[in-house]
């Protein structure tokens, strides 16, 4: 046996087993377990969470910037370490956190996008399947729908109403028949989010910032996900139009499906989530339900009881000895399994 060949029979046995611990863990409706508590609304559909991710890890091999440039030698970064997350059935998970913190590379790795000098390791659940790249690959767009928080992100030799609508299924008869539906369902969405309809025929590059984010949201409201990852949908929106997005991810959960919104404005967050990751230093250091928000001592960890203190209703004040009491609880430690 080579080394590679040895090294991906190790990793299939992890796997194996991995799925076989989480599988004899009962997922109860009114439980705390898998690094986080409750909400009233949280409840596992088939005895499973919709989606969870556990001692997630992304690393990057890259140069150091503070060596010779012809000289310097490759260090790895890790802007995520252990992060562990889920997402119920009929809830809102958001993740919240400052700008830049690496919440981005979390919806890159649920939806199985990975840069070329990215190791990934952790391990990732959807519908109680265990999933891989390949099979994160497949679901994507499907099972998994992505509002990206770039508008690059749309095609900009296409115009946006084909892009929302994406290609039809089938032969002849069914085929037209399926484009006419995402026609419909395109339009539809387009006049929910303030489109007008002559917008279909403008290209990205035609549109304002706002514009082309409620373009996105469009995207992945199209087809029938069972979890939408959305990353940071409303910068760009006035408050109504962001009120109104919350409010249409609050109906998808509502009827089913599962929301990661990550964010980075919390009040808007705890307008509509049903629980909170508190993300810091590439993980997620407390998951609780929202209506722990409402005083800071149902908080447990220090930089959570920061991000209340700062809300405006609580007058901006992040604390004194936060950040020192953050350094006190400890960093997350290395490890994982390769994903």
């Amino acid at each position: 046996m080579t080394h590679r060949e040895d090294a991906r029979a190790r990793h299939e046995d992890a796997a194996h087993r991995a799925r076989a611990h989480h599988e004899q863990t009962r997922h109860e409706d009114a439980q705390a377990h898998h690094h986080h508590t409750h909400a009233p609304a949280s409840r596992h559909a088939h005895g499973h969470h919709l989606l969870q991710v556990e001692d997630l890890t992304v690393a990057f091999r890259m140069y150091d910037a503070d060596e010779p440039y012809l000289t310097a030698r490759q260090r790895e970064a890790r802007p995520i370490e252990r992060l562990s997350i889920s997402v119920h059935a009929g809830e809102i998970v958001a993740v919240v956190g400052a700008s830049g913190s690496g919440k981005s590379l979390l919806a890159d790795a649920v939806m199985g996008l990975f840069e070329p000098n990215a190791t990934v390791m952790g391990r990732i659940w959807f519908d109680g399947e265990p999933m891989d790249a390949a099979a994160l690959a497949r679901v994507r767009g499907r099972g998994i729908a992505l509002v990206p928080q770039s508008v690059a992100s749309l095609d900009p030799l296409m115009k946006v109403g084909a892009f929302v609508r994406g290609a039809a299924c089938g032969c002849g008869r069914a085929r037209r028949e399926d484009a006419a539906r995402r026609t419909r369902r395109q339009r539809e969405l387009f006049a929910r989010y303030g489109l007008a309809p002559e917008v279909e025929d403008l290209y990205p590059h035609e549109l304002s910032g706002g514009m082309a984010r409620r373009v996105l949201l469009c995207c992945a409201l199209m087809d029938a996900p069972r979890v939408i990852v959305a990353d940071e949908p409303t910068p760009g929106l006035d408050l109504e139009l962001a009120v109104r997005a919350m409010d249409d991810f609050r109906a998808f959960a509502d009827a089913g499906g599962g929301v990661m919104l990550i964010t980075h404005d919390i009040e808007l967050a705890l307008r509509v989530a049903d629980r909170v990751a508190v993300f810091r230093d590439g993980t997620v250091v407390e998951e609780t339900a929202v209506t722990n928000f409402a005083a800071p001592e149902l908080l447990e960890h220090p930089f959570s009881r920061a991000l209340w203190h700062a809300l405006p209703e609580h007058g901006f004040a992040a604390g004194a000895g936060a950040g020192s009491a953050y350094a006190s609880a400890g960093a997350p430690s290395r490890g994982g399994e390769a994903l």
